[in-house]
């Protein structure tokens, strides 16, 4: 798990493939690497990966063909910079929300502009992550946890301010650039529960019941 906090910024330094897969390597900017240990999770661009070789200032990383399909690491090349994370403690502050670094979809930078000291966005995301997606909840966009500020059926706004726009790869952020999206892991988890029951005997979690609860408006 992760927090959406991001750490530092990398930078891909090869990206081989490796029969159907790649293998990449990733300069780790100030991650504290005296911390990591042979198969540690940290987040790149909000992908969890696994480290299977590292050294002082770099690790090694598989990516698996399912990975490079669903997120856009395929628009990564030798040079481009990254999010950094390393997975959490349970001593760890929870600065961002919680992150599994298991990315939902691919989403595309429509539009950015300024506003005051801050720089607001619009991302497109694909259709079927609409649902998810709510004016002032949690999203993780390419490994940064953000707030929505507003929802046009699947388009969404954030606005940026400028510490993040220097501490992570958002400040190179331009139209058309591919990134990677993961939706708040309650929706998904709140979905499954309103559609599913394990006892057929009981009807669960419903709308209904939450109304009455006061859950809706």
């Amino acid at each position: 798990m992760f927090t959406g906090i991001i750490e530092t910024v990398g930078e891909i330094r090869d990206l081989t493939p490796c029969d159907g897969d790649l293998r990449v390597v990733v300069g780790c900017g100030d991650l504290n690497m005296g911390a990591v240990a042979l198969g540690d999770s940290i987040a790149v661009n909000g992908i969890c990966l696994t480290a299977v070789e590292f050294d002082t200032n770099s690790f090694t990383a598989d990516v698996s063909s399912e990975t490079v399909a669903c997120t856009a690491v395929a628009d990564l090349t030798v040079g481009s910079l990254v999010n950094l994370e390393m997975a959490i403690l349970p001593t760890t502050r929870l600065g961002g929300h919680l992150v599994s670094g298991h990315v939902d979809g691919v989403g595309e930078i429509k539009r950015r502009w300024r506003d005051a000291r801050s720089e607001r966005f619009s991302i497109q995301a694909p259709d079927e992550l609409a649902k998810y997606i709510a004016p002032k909840g949690s999203i993780c966009v390419d490994g940064i946890s953000l707030t929505v500020n507003v929802v046009n059926g699947s388009e969404f706004e954030l606005n940026i301010v400028p510490h993040t726009l220097t501490a992570t790869t958002m400040g190179n952020y331009q139209a058309g650039q591919k990134v990677n999206l993961e939706v708040d892991i309650i929706a998904r988890y709140l979905e499954r529960l309103l559609s599913f029951s394990t006892n057929s005997a009981s009807p669960g979690i419903t709308r209904e019941l939450l109304e009455s609860r006061g859950f809706f408006r």
